[in-house]
């Protein structure tokens, strides 16, 4: 079953880009083909007519700069909430070279909220609606991984953290922050603090390079309002990633702490790449090796396991920077090919009998906050029907009057 989907996004030139006189080699054909043009071949050039570097990508979907923030969160990430709130795992990347817009498009601005708000706030929408049947609880949290260590962006004093396997074989990040709200606001404020405690620096690629992945985590617990002898609990988790920027030394012209930064964060992509190539592998013979940087380790069931996956790549449409989209265009090809095995997560908890009189009560509460909600419901109802009696006796008053007047 394919439950990960691939979808790419094409910025516009930047003014560095222009001055440099660079041309545009990237062009999206329609909503799902991209052709990406060999700046160095020559068209005159008859012996390697046959050997043209052009090559076409096909995607679930493709974007240029003219695309809404609204546009790119509805294709990709919108219909994993239903999923989401329903037990399921999900997983958004962003993936590309620096200063291709990935923390744009997952964090945004106040005016263009990216995937992160937009998505959170349709998650707390779909928990209003089914409210009143169901009892939620989520919770929240933001880390970084900077030179292969953990940083809680909520809690930055806490130092670096570490990567724990419970009994059930789920990662966890122990001693990281949890923020348990489902104010989107709060949230937003959350995460616009939490991204300034972000490791960023300037290199000639993008004067504010995030030099780290940044990785969101919502975790959904779900149950019936009304508890019953044998209960059901649906459990979800959502990661959304920003990763850190993919690129050779020699286009950000890095030197000293940048060159080393630079050096861990391409062990790290180079490790979900040699996951991503063995999870495509159409032999499925190869080992997958999720220990070799602790963003691997992190997301090894996002990646190959229990999750909907969705990975969005960026590039840049310049001739300068036509090896990067190469190579990022590749990456996201591969990644498109992944089969994961998707189920939902239901645990069936049973009661103990001595816990039957706290079951009783509970029920008890609902029937009474039941037959409240109903009870008001009943006498706004009656008002609002007063309210109309009284307002067609004015009106009737109001013309028998004004007849008597006329007479």
């Amino acid at each position: 079953r394919k439950d990960s989907g691939g979808t790419l996004g094409i910025r516009p030139l930047s003014d560095a880009e222009q001055e440099e006189g660079a041309t545009i080699v990237a062009h999206r054909v329609d909503d799902q083909m991209v052709v990406l043009m060999d700046p160095m071949e020559d068209p005159d050039d008859i012996l390697r007519a046959n050997r043209s570097r052009e090559k076409t990508y096909m995607f679930d979907v493709a974007f240029d700069y003219s695309a809404s923030q609204e546009e790119v969160y509805r294709a990709t990430t919108r219909g994993l909430i239903e999923g989401l709130i329903s037990g399921y795992n999900a997983t958004v990347f962003a993936y590309g070279p620096t200063g291709c817009g990935k923390t744009y498009t997952m964090l945004g601005t106040d005016k263009e909220p990216g995937i992160y708000v937009r998505t959170l706030n349709d998650l707390f929408r779909a928990i209003e609606e089914t409210s009143d049947d169901m009892l939620y609880s989520v919770s929240m949290s933001y880390l970084e991984i900077y030179n292969e260590m953990i940083r809680d962006l909520l809690n930055p004093s806490s130092g670096f953290l570490d990567l724990r396997e419970d009994s059930k074989g789920v990662i966890q990040v122990a001693g990281i922050t949890e923020v348990s709200t489902i104010n989107a606001q709060e949230i937003m404020e959350l995460l616009m603090k939490g991204n300034k405690q972000r490791t960023q620096e300037p290199t000639a690629a993008n004067q504010t390079s995030s030099r780290s992945h940044a990785v969101l985590q919502v975790a959904v617990k779900q149950q019936s309002r009304c508890r019953d002898v044998l209960q059901e609990v649906r459990f979800a988790r959502l990661f959304m990633i920003d990763l850190a920027g993919s690129e050779r030394a020699a286009q950000t012209q890095n030197r000293g702490q940048r060159l080393k930064e630079g050096a861990h964060i391409n062990r790290s992509l180079l490790a979900l790449g040699n996951c991503i190539n063995a999870l495509s592998d159409k032999n499925g013979n190869k080992y997958v090796n999720y220990r070799d940087s602790k963003l691997t380790r992190l997301l090894k069931d996002s990646l190959g396991g229990n999750s909907r996956t969705v990975m969005i790549a960026h590039i840049s449409p310049a001739s300068v920077a036509f090896e990067e989209s190469r190579n990022t265009l590749t990456y996201a090809d591969r990644a498109k090919s992944i089969r994961t095995r998707v189920k939902k997560n239901l645990i069936n908890v049973s009661y103990h009998i001595a816990q039957y009189t706290n079951i009783i009560s509970d029920l008890r509460c609902e029937i009474q906050r039941l037959k409240k909600k109903i009870a008001d419901q009943a006498s706004r109802q009656v008002n609002a029907d007063r309210a109309d009696i009284r307002n067609v006796q004015g009106k009737v008053f109001s013309t028998l009057s004004s007849s008597l007047q006329e007479e």
